[in-house]
């Protein structure tokens, strides 16, 4: 088909280490290689970058990025957050208002989640196409973090907003089947256009290193320890209790410590822990450059993912991909139904546990522990499951076909 040029609008974008920025830059050079026109319009970095403002415009790897000027303010805030969101929203409505920014079609991600709102909206003046790459489905997540309730004005409003959007779109994009089974259940006339995609790593940025290789173990004074990892943001949808208390059941064993990476609500939870000194097995660490991920990843004997219980098929935690990308054993810590159990099986890479089994989340560490054959097992089987099914090569097709580049 003959090259189109197709404009993305996200707040994050790299340098930022926001993990959903990295997908999408990956994301956009792969399409460009196909002979596609790429533009990205985003914010300037304020996930977890500290450093002076990126470029306001670059080209790099056949994609022109454009960045907003102020979307940073008290970024480790929620209120900081929200504010963050509306300025990058309004200056991406502006921003589009001219056809050469917004190119053919519109990939509009809901990072702020009001962002697909762009979309809508200059499809109503112009009849301009756009696809929602949906990452969390609000205004549920807030809902069910008590931030507003179901019978708020703006909660009820979020809702009806969401249905115009969705309907207008040319497609919808998710992550996870459990999320497109809540969003069908909203609406059954969006079935023909809703794709689930998963998420992905990058096979040649995260590789599995071994123990006698790894810098980052011995600069931790880590080898003689089973190192027990969460990595990334431990979130308000993270479940981070499960994980405090099974460190607490198992804070007198010799060998087995808890590192965690990264930030969020959930880890200031556990910090408040190991500063009371109740969790002496515990290790805090901030988020790891990207060029240091491959060694912080694989320097983990077992890898934790979590989810709380009413979040299923809310959010989709992005973070399982790198971990298989490393080759790590993993447990989740999920509720029944969720999408984590089914890629586990699937990949004979590791074990689940219902939120709040702290005790049989600690049975497994130390039995893991106690059993290396069992755990090189599973880091083989990790790694493989990965290559086979979530790297840029096996997602992008899927999204050639949703945006209509096929």
């Amino acid at each position: 088909m003959q090259p189109v040029k197709i404009t993305i609008i996200t707040q994050f974008y790299p340098p930022d280490y926001a993990p959903t920025g990295q997908l999408i830059s990956e994301l956009a050079v792969a399409i460009a290689r196909e002979g596609h026109s790429i533009q990205v319009f985003t914010g300037q970095p304020g996930y977890a970058y500290n450093q002076l403002d990126a470029p306001v415009e670059e080209f790099f790897d056949q994609v022109f990025v454009k960045r907003s000027r102020s979307s940073r303010l008290l970024s480790k805030r929620i209120r900081g957050k929200l504010l963050n969101g509306i300025i990058f929203f309004l200056r991406s409505t502006v921003k589009m208002r001219r056809r050469m920014s917004r190119g053919s079609h519109l990939l509009i991600t809901s990072a702020p989640p009001f962002l697909p709102l762009v979309g809508w909206l200059y499809h109503k003046l112009f009849g301009h196409s756009y696809t929602c790459l949906i990452y969390d489905i609000y205004p549920d997540a807030a809902i069910k973090l008590g931030v507003i309730s179901e019978a708020n004005w703006i909660a009820k409003f979020w809702q009806y907003a969401n249905h115009k959007i969705w309907r207008r779109a040319k497609s919808l994009i998710v992550l996870s089947e459990s999320m497109k089974t809540i969003i069908l259940a909203k609406d059954a006339s969006l079935k023909d256009k809703i794709y689930v995609i998963p998420s992905w790593a990058n096979p040649e940025e995260i590789k599995p290193v071994p123990k006698a290789d790894n810098w980052f173990i011995k600069q931790n004074n880590w080898e003689d320890y089973f190192i027990v990892m969460h990595s990334g943001n431990l979130g308000r949808c993270h479940d981070e209790k499960t994980l405090i208390d099974c460190a607490t059941i198992l804070k007198d064993h010799p060998r087995i410590r808890f590192v965690f990476v990264g930030d969020g609500d959930g880890k200031k939870k556990v910090e408040a822990e190991v500063l009371s000194g109740n969790l002496p097995n515990a290790i805090l660490l901030p988020y790891q450059p990207r060029e240091h991920l491959s060694y912080s990843l694989s320097s983990a004997d077992l890898s934790l993912v979590t989810i709380k219980s009413d979040m299923e098929g809310i959010v989709t935690p992005s973070k399982l991909y790198g971990v298989l990308a490393s080759g790590r054993a993993i447990a989740a810590i999920c509720p029944q139904n969720s999408y984590l159990r089914d890629l586990i099986d699937q990949g004979k890479c590791g074990a689940y546990f219902s939120n709040g089994d702290a005790a049989g989340l600690a049975e497994y560490i130390c039995k893991l522990a106690d059993n290396p054959s069992l755990q090189q097992t599973l880091e083989i089987n990790s790694r493989l499951y990965f290559e086979q099914n979530f790297t840029i090569g096996q997602v992008l097709p899927l999204y050639l076909s949703a945006l209509g580049l096929h």
